[in-house]
């Protein structure tokens, strides 16, 4: 499953589940299920049949399957000759249900009967119901992690793989949907109802299963053989050529880099308005949100398409890590999650090189090491029993620091290696499951390294280290010496220094000066120091080449001063932003002053790749909305402008013959960059453009729309909010849908805020969207007053909205606060309001108490470094 990141990184739906819910007792295991299912939208429920061959495992007198929020009407089990009918017991606490016999039934094979009815729900959970911008009802399924069981009862875990031969009855003119293809499409008698039977599929575990219902068109094309159709609710076929063409080349480039070819019969891309999660893997029926798969390829920017190629590679890759081969249990999860997204960048720098997908790789990974500096986070394989718990291991955990731990172990074991033990682990366990120790001892045996060494380190323990390169120069000897640490935000468990908790480390360093060769690389054992020995004495060292380690580096202000006077020609663009992060991640424990990191960031005053200002941005907007104070904003404001300056007068507003996407994605950086130092020019350009968008949709460079909007936006007034507003309204284009209700979140004046927060829980909005809109208020400091006054005085209405998820996701965005005042208001409404993500609650705390701290430590450096640097400039 891809989550969200275009919308809040990270975020992930929790709903209210049950805590008490349980694993199944191993009585059995099923084989194959034949379901039939007849959904009716005259009263929003569905019919349901299922006959389930098992095979017992023990004389037993019950079976316990998973169920939830359905209706059961009759049961039987017939084991040899005899068939039984059963009681029902009913467990809706845990989610279960026995069906319990008079007699024993012996081990061997079986067969389950059951009739039962369900709610076609509006919680985006299980079999559930939506509607296109018409109004037009259709119903879709999402069943991951533990939802197959509000669609049918089931053997809801992801070791019970079985087969499925599916049946689906519905009206005439829908399209029917699901994970193979069409054996047969019978109309009924009547002329009102037609039957779809479905050819059986391969093993697969109960919530991959996928079935939509609905007024659907299509795209067609194919891949090796492999037809591929990408569908769309009826109008917006014309939007699925770009996604259409992604699969193809993701489909093909996947097919050359598995041993296994693509394992099924057919794929298929289904968008959809009404979509929990940003896109659900399903076994050859991948389901999508509207917006991460659906654009229009003349108005979308480079970001809009690397978006939606990358969710689509993350979820096809999904189709051998966690489809093919799936965990054994959720505590694996990182098995699906880590994989598809480590593995997704691939396919689209193959087929793009010039997007740079590497890049964004290394942006995730400084996500993943912010996520994993708090004390609260979590180590990558984590227990996990009840539904609620399952849901929130989808987080940066599973996906970014997985992901960028085996980017790490790939760099250490080469490319070519790597692949020889992904593909030796793929063909141990096709169609079946496996954990953690089966992925590393297959990667052991492919390299003859101590893989699983190193893994255990990452993915049991919760934490990352940070290391320091000393270099210790003599006639004899030029040395290096590696110290690691566990690496906290918090700065007094830093500074004590009081765990044994230590990593084995595959570091690489480049250096410039009398090294022999300017690229070294050594494993760290698990111990706090070690010495590695040089072919020469560097002038400098960086510790992290190509920034494919997962750990933070640590350098001196004279390092630092060093690598700032040539950054951009001894350092490539990704190693850059893993310095950037690095030196803010010493600052903010008190190893440099935010004065070094701001000299440091003296050296990117000529920089043109629009990511490392991308990256620089988040550290640099930190900075100007947090640490501050009012008399040195102006000051702060002149120097971020300087900075910028240079480049953007040779970059200029005005599109330029030749210029390639990403020289216009720089533009677009340096607009919001200027436009956050509140440079009048920039503010007016920005104005100007975002009118010119308004009135002139399309007439606007792509990648200038967007900053455009946002930095007008942040001084608009009501009728350039009521121009948004009527743009959002008339918008049928997924994407700018999205983009327009994202930029009312953006305006400042509290009548304005306002009007936008009712908005974004009236029934104008749909329910998936809430979290991110008041979210996006929340996140702010102009805007968190009137947001959080809100979002307490509307706590009921927002529930109504949007769910308990939105509680999870609001938790998340207080996190941004920053003052004693708004954390305290923040722990006692959450006190009075119980919610179940109990650890973003542990983590937005520690957020809110560590900026609270970093501003008392660094706000006298931050005064005294813009004085001595406007003194010395003459400014």
């Amino acid at each position: 499953m891809k989550k969200v990141i275009v919308l809040f990184i990270y975020s992930f739906l929790v709903f209210p589940l049950a805590s008490l819910a349980q694993r199944l007792p191993h009585l059995a295991t099923p084989q194959n299920y034949k379901l039939t299912l007849a959904p009716d939208f005259s009263t929003d429920t569905f019919a349901g049949a299922e006959t389930i061959q098992i095979e017992v495992l023990q004389p037993t007198k019950t079976i316990v399957l998973n169920a939830a929020e359905i209706k059961f009407e009759k049961a039987s089990i017939t084991s040899g000759n005899a068939t039984q009918t059963a009681k029902i017991l009913e467990d809706p606490e845990k989610q279960t249900i026995i069906l319990a016999l008079d007699k024993q039934i012996p081990p061997g094979s079986a067969t389950i009967e059951i009739t039962y009815t369900g709610v076609l729900n509006d919680q985006l959970r299980g079999f559930y119901l939506g509607r296109d911008e018409e109004g037009n009802k259709y119903a879709v399924t999402q069943f991951e992690a533990t939802d197959a069981r509000r669609a049918f009862p089931s053997f809801d875990e992801p070791a019970y793989k079985a087969t499925f031969d599916l049946t689906i009855t519905a009206d005439k003119d829908l399209a029917i949907i699901s994970n193979s293809r069409i054996l047969t499409d019978t109309p009924d008698s009547s002329g009102t109802k037609h039957t779809v039977h479905f050819a059986t599929t391969p093993k697969m575990s109960s919530y991959l299963l996928a079935i939509a219902v609905g007024h659907f068109e299509f795209v067609e094309g194919s891949a090796d053989g492999i037809p591929i159709r990408v569908w769309t609710m009826s109008g917006k076929k014309q939007l699925a050529t770009f996604a259409l063409e992604t699969a193809e080349h993701v489909l093909q480039y996947y097919d050359h880099y598995f041993a296994i070819k693509y394992p099924y019969a057919k794929l298929d891309l289904i968008a959809l308005p009404d979509f929990s999660a940003g896109a659900m893997e399903n076994t050859g029926c991948i389901t999508f949100r509207e917006v991460l798969l659906l654009l229009n390829q003349q108005r979308a920017s480079l970001d809009s398409k690397k978006r939606v190629a990358s969710v689509i590679a993350h979820e096809m890759a999904h189709q051998w890590f966690g489809d093919l081969v799936t965990m054994q249990w959720w505590d694996d999860v990182w098995l699906n999650e880590g994989f598809a997204t480590w593995m997704s960048s691939k396919p689209i720098e193959a087929w793009h090189p010039e997007w740079h997908a590497e890049l964004d790789d290394v942006q995730e990974t400084t996500q993943s090491l912010d996520l994993d500096s708090l004390e609260n986070t979590r180590p990558i394989h984590q227990h996990a029993e009840t539904p609620a718990q399952i849901l929130e291991l989808f987080d940066g955990i599973a996906y970014g620091k997985a992901a960028a731990v085996l980017r790490m172990l790939e760099s250490y074991l080469g490319p070519e290696t790597f692949q020889a033990g992904v593909n030796l682990y793929l063909k141990q366990h096709a169609y079946g499951n496996a954990t953690a120790t089966d992925f590393w001892t297959a990667l052991t045996q492919a390299s003859k390294k101590p893989v699983d060494k190193i893994m255990s380190t990452f993915v049991n323990q919760p934490g990352v280290p940070i290391i320091s390169i000393g270099v210790k120069c003599s006639k004899n000897a030029d040395n290096i010496v590696l110290d690691q640490r566990w690496y906290f935000y918090d700065r007094a468990r830093f500074a004590a220094n009081n765990s044994d908790q230590l990593w084995m480390v595959p570091v690489c360093f480049k250096a410039e000066g009398s090294l022999k060769t300017h690229a070294n690389c050594t494993l760290l054992q698990e111990q706090q120091q070690q010495t590695t020995s040089l072919g020469g004495c560097p002038s400098w060292m960086y510790a992290n080449r190509d920034a494919r380690g997962y750990y933070r580096s640590s350098y001196t202000p004279a390092d630092l001063e060093t690598m700032a006077k040539n950054v951009e020609s001894v350092l490539t663009p990704a190693e850059r932003m893993m310095l950037l992060t690095d030196a803010w991640a010493s600052m903010r424990v008190g190893r440099i002053t935010i004065g070094d990191y701001l000299t440091l960031v003296n050296g990117f005053h000529t920089e043109r790749d629009y990511l490392v200002i991308d990256q620089l941005l988040v550290q640099l907007n930190y900075v100007s909305q947090y640490l501050i104070n009012n008399g040195d904003r102006t000051a702060f404001n002149n120097w971020m402008r300087h900075l910028f300056a240079s480049t953007a007068q040779q970059v200029g507003w005005e599109v330029k013959p030749g210029e390639t996407e990403e020289q216009r994605a720089l533009r677009g950086a340096l607009l919001h960059a200027l436009g956050a130092a509140q440079d009048p020019q920039a503010q007016a350009e920005a104005k100007k453009l975002a009118e010119q968008d308004l009135d002139h949709p399309g007439s606007v460079q792509k990648e200038l729309v967007i900053p455009a909007l946002e930095v007008a936006a942040t001084n608009g007034d009501a009728a350039l909010y009521e121009k948004v507003m009527a743009r959002l309204k008339a918008a049928h284009d997924p994407e700018q849908h999205s983009l327009y209700s994202q930029i009312l979140a953006d305006f400042t004046d509290p009548a304005l805020v306002k009007q936008s927060l009712n908005f974004f829980i009236s029934p104008d909005v749909r329910s998936q969207d809430v979290d991110l809109l008041l979210s996006r208020e929340l996140l702010k400091p102009t805007t968190q007053p009137e947001a959080w006054d809100f979002i307490q005085s509307h706590w009921n209405d927002i529930q109504n909205t949007g769910g308990a998820f939105l509680s999870g996701k609001i938790v998340q965005a207080s996190g941004r606060f920053c003052t004693p005042q708004f954390r305290d208001s923040m722990l006692n409404f959450f006190s009075e309001h119980k919610i179940s993500a109990q650890r973003t609650l542990k983590q937005s705390h520690e957020r809110i108490d560590y900026c609270i701290d970093l501003k008392s430590q660094q706000e006298a450096s931050l005064t005294s470094w813009l004085e001595q640097y406007h003194h010395s400039s003459g400014e």
